[in-house]
């Protein structure tokens, strides 16, 4: 009697933060067979315990994506657009704004440069969609728990003791991706001593869908717009210091709290009051050796993790996930072969790893702390705003459009 034919997927995802749950929601909505595992339920209210408290904003690009995901309907009535992206140089022997410069989407086009939405209300609505695709099943509370990889097929074993088996096996599992690593891809890893403090804040002043970077040593203060709470303008922030720094800071009681990161911020948007509890984030970069492996593609922070700088990291994701869906579209029944999984690192790793180079470098500026190399830092950011073609293709770099 011949063994019972198993059913190979077209997909497995592992991991089920926003990169996964959209990319696996833009591969169901293409047609695919794909089951999305994650050890952990997403957590998809603001107050919930381990709710995700960053803001990420979306720019141009991903918005086909979106689309192609049928997210971008569902995402359109809680974006915040953003207009105009401020760079503040505050380097001085005070906070005080030494040099502004405003970087503004009109001067490319009549979009804005993109569009902001808290991580947990992402979460929300990426789950939402799997739930309306009849061929994506999602399993949270579901780990990987073995990866073997075969010329045909990917073979996982789950946390739950069923096993699974896909034409294409997809990392997006994190910067300390278990696939990853049972596939024996190593990784390139710099670090700067720094944590991220994220939280959101309401402030008297309105944002004006600004969206606000004040470099000073230890690394950048960042506002970005969020829509109105409590009928007062709001923002979400990301403040960047030295380790230690960030720790002290995160342990301090609200009203001194509120002080220091109001004196921080230069008092732009008023007195910054919390509304939200404070979480705190190392930050690193790093990259993969390599984007794929046999039967296996590695997307987002299991690839290339980079600085909360300039909105880049889950963009690069999504690049990721456009590339990868493309690819796997034109491949028809090579769907996750070699020659198309090779044609994706081909296609990824040389991008991603320069802009993890000027993602390191504009870090390493913003931490910047003797005097000449504030001065320099603020010389550059005179010369890069008051040259109109410069300012122009560097906004064009950052949006990773041509």
């Amino acid at each position: 009697m011949s063994a019972p034919t198993r059913e190979i997927l077209d997909v497995i995802v592992s991991g089920g933060g926003i990169a996964g749950l959209t990319l696996a929601a833009a591969f169901g909505t293409a047609g695919f067979r794909v089951l999305c595992v994650d050890p952990a339920p997403p957590v998809t209210a603001e107050g919930e315990e381990g709710a995700d408290l960053r803001s990420t904003a979306f720019l141009q690009p991903a918005r086909a994506l979106l689309e192609r995901a049928g997210l971008w309907d569902r995402l359109a009535p809680h974006a915040t657009p953003l207009e105009v992206m401020r760079i503040i140089d505050a380097g001085g022997e005070t906070t005080a704004p030494r040099y502004t410069a405003d970087f503004d989407a009109a001067d490319l086009s009549e979009a804005p440069f993109g569009w902001n939405f808290p991580n947990w209300l992402l979460r929300r609505e990426t789950a939402a969609r799997l739930g309306e695709l009849p061929g994506v099943e999602f399993r949270p509370g579901t780990a990987t728990a073995g990866v073997v990889t075969r010329e045909g097929e990917a073979l996982v074993t789950l946390s739950d003791g069923t096993r699974a088996a896909a034409r294409l096996l997809v990392a997006a599992d994190g910067r300390s991706s278990p696939v990853r690593q049972a596939l024996g891809i190593g990784v390139t890893t710099w670090r700067y001593g720094q944590k991220a403090l994220a939280f959101a804040v309401t402030h008297p002043i309105p944002h004006g869908n600004v969206s606000t970077e004040i470099h000073r040593a230890g690394g950048p203060f960042t506002l970005v717009p969020l829509p109105d709470r409590g009928g007062l303008p709001c923002s979400a922030v990301v403040w960047m210091e030295r380790g230690p720094e960030a720790l002290r800071l995160a342990g301090l009681p609200a009203g001194e709290f509120e002080a220091a990161m109001s004196e921080r911020s230069g008092h732009v948007l008023g007195p910054l009051t919390l509304v939200t509890r404070r979480s705190v984030w190392p930050i690193v970069s790093q990259i993969a050796d390599r984007f794929a492996g046999q039967r296996t593609a590695l997307v987002a922070e299991a690839a290339h993790v980079v600085p909360p700088i300039g909105a880049q990291g889950l963009n690069m994701s999504l690049a990721d996930t456009a590339c990868l869906l493309d690819l796997a579209v034109a491949a028809g029944d090579g769907l996750g072969d070699g020659p198309m999984l090779m044609a994706y690192h081909r296609r990824r790793w040389p991008e991603a790893r320069a802009r993890l180079a000027g993602i390191d470098l504009l870090n390493r500026a913003a931490m910047a702390g003797a005097p000449a190399w504030r001065d320099l830092r603020g010389q550059a950011l005179r010369l890069a705003h008051g040259l109109a073609p410069v300012r122009r293709a560097l906004m064009r770099a950052g949006l990773g459009v041509g």
